[in-house]
C-alpha cells in the first residue's frame, strides 16, 4: 500500500472485530502513527453496560467530546507528518447514540455532532472489518475486559447489523471491507 496517498487510514468494525489489533500492526509496518479509541477512559463506559439507559447519554457524549478533540489535530495535517491509522471513524460515532439513546435525546445529540462534525476530516482509505456476530460474542467474552462484561448478545448483534447498514451507504472515503 503506497502510505503516500494513503495518509488517514481508519480500521473500524463492531466490538471485537481486531480494529485496534489491526490498526497497531498496520502502524508498525508502515510506521506511522496511530490515533486509538481509549475506552477506559471514559468513567461512565461500565456504568452503562449495566444500566443502559441511565448512562447512555453521558457515556456517548464522553466519547463524541474525546474524539472530537483527537481528530481536530488532524485536520491540519501537513506534507512532513506521518501518515496515521486510527481504530475508530469520527463520522461513524451516530451509529451508537441511535442504537442507545432514546429520540430526545439523539436529537440534542445530533445538534453536538454536527457542530463537531465540521472539524474531522476525511480518511483517504476506511478499512471496514466484519465478523459474524457469534464471532464478536466469542471474541469479547474471550478478552474479557472489565468494562465489556455487561454486554449482552443482543446487544452486538444488533451493532454488527448497524455497522453493516452504516457501511452500506457510507460514501465519503474509499472502502475496503474485509471479513476478519
Amino acid at each position: 500500500m503506497l502510505f503516500d496517498k494513503y495518509r488517514y487510514v481508519v480500521v473500524e468494525g463492531p466490538i471485537g472485530v481486531g480494529k485496534t489489533s489491526l490498526a497497531l500492526r498496520l502502524a508498525q509496518h508502515t510506521q506511522s502513527s496511530t490515533l486509538l479509541e481509549k475506552p477506559d477512559e471514559n468513567p461512565f463506559l461500565a456504568k452503562f453496560y449495566q444500566d443502559p439507559s441511565r448512562y447512555a447519554l453521558a457515556t456517548q457524549l464522553f466519547f463524541l467530546f474525546q474524539r472530537g478533540n483527537e481528530v481536530r489535530d488532524l485536520a491540519q495535517m501537513d506534507l512532513f507528518r506521518n501518515s496515521t491509522i486510527s481504530d475508530y471513524l469520527f463520522d461513524k460515532d451516530p451509529l451508537f447514540a441511535r442504537l442507545n439513546l432514546s429520540d430526545e435525546e439523539f436529537v440534542l445529540y445530533q445538534q453536538i455532532f454536527q457542530s463537531l462534525q465540521l472539524q474531522a476530516p476525511v480518511p483517504d482509505l476506511v478499512i471496514y472489518l466484519q465478523a459474524e456476530p457469534d464471532t464478536l460474542v466469542e471474541r469479547v467474552r474471550r478478552r474479557s475486559q472489565p468494562y465489556e462484561n455487561g454486554i449482552s448478545d443482543n446487544y452486538l448483534y444488533r451493532l454488527a447489523q448497524s455497522y453493516s447498514d452504516f457501511f452500506y451507504h457510507y460514501d465519503a472515503a474509499p472502502v475496503l471491507m474485509v471479513n476478519s
